[in-house]
């Protein structure tokens, strides 16, 4: 029986998924979150073999999750399910060792497949976001993405120094480099651009 746990913010989407999956006779969802948080704190517990997150949840997203999960080295096979096609996403996806990225317009036919695919030791990604990895690199360097990700999270130039163990002027100099990196006039433009293509 293969174990399953999914993260899904949208609770009619959540329960049809759960419902769906039920339906197959090799499937058992034992758990469902609708945040990121909480879908960390099942898979640790329940330890299944397979869990299928939403990227875009509320307090933690499934790629925050996914990281987590590769650091602490937990044995579930993490599978995104997303709308969003974005490079960005799926280059985050493929470091944090994710086993799926699928796309929310397949079939549950496919999904479980696909399932079945990863406890058997396979990849599977969708084609569509496999091509627009090569469209598009994510131009920030690892701490020019972490002090855009702080100050996108409301911090100041001073409190991301203390954070990164930089000063307040290293800060602003990181910013300045971001902002011509991706062409943007303002740090919230440069927030804004980076989220839209999935480098943040």
């Amino acid at each position: 029986m293969i174990r399953i746990v999914i993260a899904e913010d949208q609770r009619i989407l959540r329960g049809a998924l759960g419902t769906l999956l039920n339906f197959e006779e090799d499937f058992k969802v034992v758990g469902e979150a609708e945040n990121g948080e909480k879908a960390l704190e099942l898979i640790l517990r329940l330890q299944p073999e397979v869990c299928i997150l939403d990227i875009e949840m509320p307090i933690m997203s499934g790629l925050e999750v996914a990281a987590q999960l590769q650091d602490k080295r937990v044995a579930t096979k993490v599978i995104i399910l997303t709308t969003f096609a974005r490079p960005g996403y799926f280059e985050r996806a493929i470091k944090a060792k994710v086993h799926g990225y699928l796309l929310k317009d397949g079939s549950i036919h496919d999904l479980a497949a696909a399932i079945r695919n990863v406890v058997a030791g396979k990849r599977e990604y969708a084609a569509e976001l496999i091509l627009n990895t090569y469209h598009e690199d994510n131009p920030l360097s690892e701490r020019e993405r972490e002090v855009l990700q702080l100050a996108a999270n409301g911090r100041t130039a001073k409190e991301i120094g203390a954070e990164l163990f930089l000063s307040a002027g290293t800060v602003r100099n990181y910013m300045s480099e971001i902002l011509q990196k991706v062409e943007a006039k303002n740090k919230v433009e440069a927030i804004a651009i980076c989220r839209e293509k999935g480098w943040l």
